[in-house]
């Protein structure tokens, strides 16, 4: 059974940087697509970024694009979340999500797996 963790989340000011983690045990990472989502209560979940089982495929929400930066290390069961410029528009909650295979996809309900999310606040 595939185990995802978030970490990294916090209150940060207007303009700062915050970097998310999310371990991954339970199986081989290096053959899950990987993504992350946000979503506040009473809103809809909202794709941010996702990137293929190899890494060679990136893919982000157009709104966050050249503001976050998604990355991945297959040798320690690890993906990231790069945040930079926040603004209190991105206040939600995190959550790190795999798929099973290469391809990358904005579809929250394409992901077998979901962590328990990460809150990110961001002041202004």
């Amino acid at each position: 059974q595939v185990h995802l963790v978030e970490s990294g989340g916090g209150l940060v000011q207007d303009g700062d940087s915050l970097r998310l983690s999310c371990a991954f045990s339970g199986h081989i990472f290096s053959v899950y697509g990987m993504g992350w989502f946000r979503q506040t209560p009473g809103k809809e979940r909202e794709f941010v970024s996702g990137i293929s089982a190899s890494g060679g495929i990136t893919n982000y929400a157009d709104s966050l694009k050249g503001r976050f930066i998604i990355s991945r290390e297959n040798a320690n069961n690890t993906l990231y979340l790069q945040m930079n410029s926040l603004k209190p528009e991105d206040t939600d909650v995190y959550y790190c999500v795999a798929r099973f295979g290469e391809r990358v996809t904005p579809v929250g309900t394409e992901y077998e797996y979901w962590g328990q999310g990460t809150q990110v606040t961001v002041s202004s």
